[in-house]
């Protein structure tokens, strides 16, 4: 499946609406969606699921929500975040922000319940960042593990690249101060520590060049975290998150906590 492959296989499958759905806050994209395992499978974790898109309003979390579906369908408790984005009352610390609140809602639900343990955070490209960023800021056990997926998780190379139309400068806003937000918002110059980060790339993605989950978990190691790069030979940057692609099943061994 090539590069463009991947990306109408997984922008070609239907919606799936989830179970139920909470907000936290006043924006309409201050909400998640929780999709439920089937009372009778054997439970996973509980996730808590960030998508991408450059952190652009015009991609929303609606093109992650089959493989939520899947994952649920596993097992897996999963809350499928949205966030303000930048052309959408979001960017910068707004989005930050929104990351760590939707985190707090999912897991206040799950706990409403009952016992939860600490989810796990996935973020799939700049969702990446988000959940690798989120991980650092939080307080120690309010995250299990994070599974980061051809995340743009070395902003600095990301911005000098000029990704996406220079996506960056969007998000943090290129002017004064600049290279201050940048340096705080970097996975790479602020690698959670205290919390397992794996981090999944294919080596034929043409949206996020491998290299920066390179040297992400260089640069995490280096801090003192525990970090695993598992690189997908001929995988590019969407196949993932396709349930019926074979790379699905690698980011499920990876959620589940698989080696």
């Amino acid at each position: 499946m090539s590069g463009a492959g991947e990306e109408a296989a997984l922008l070609g499958l239907a919606p799936v609406a989830p179970h139920r759905s909470v907000t936290y806050g006043p924006h309409p994209d201050q909400r998640v969606d929780l999709y439920d395992p089937p009372p009778d499978a054997a439970r996973g974790p509980h996730v808590v699921l960030v998508h991408g898109g450059f952190w652009r309003a015009a991609y929303d979390r609606t093109h992650l929500s089959p493989a939520a579906a899947e994952l649920a369908r596993r097992g897996l408790p999963v809350a499928l975040v949205e966030y303000r984005r930048v052309g959408g009352g979001g960017g910068g610390e707004r989005t930050f922000d929104d990351a760590a609140a939707a985190l707090a809602a999912a897991t206040a639900v799950w706990r409403g319940a009952g016992p939860a343990p600490a989810p796990v955070l996935v973020g799939h490209s700049a969702g990446g960042q988000l959940a690798l960023l989120t991980a650092a800021r939080s307080e120690p056990g309010r995250i299990g593990r994070v599974v980061a997926v051809a995340p743009v998780a070395d902003l600095a190379a990301a911005h000098r690249l000029g990704l996406s139309d220079h996506a960056v400068a969007a998000l943090l806003g290129d002017g004064p101060g600049f290279a201050d937000r940048l340096a705080a918002a970097d996975p790479v110059r602020r690698p959670p520590v205290g919390v397992p980060v794996t981090v999944l790339h294919g080596t034929d993605d043409p949206e996020v060049p491998p290299q920066l989950s390179r040297s992400f978990v260089a640069a995490a190691r280096a801090a003192g975290a525990a970090a695993v790069l598992r690189e997908l030979p001929g995988v590019g940057h969407y196949a993932p998150f396709v349930p019926s692609a074979a790379a699905f099943r690698m980011l499920l061994d990876a959620v589940r906590g698989g080696s």
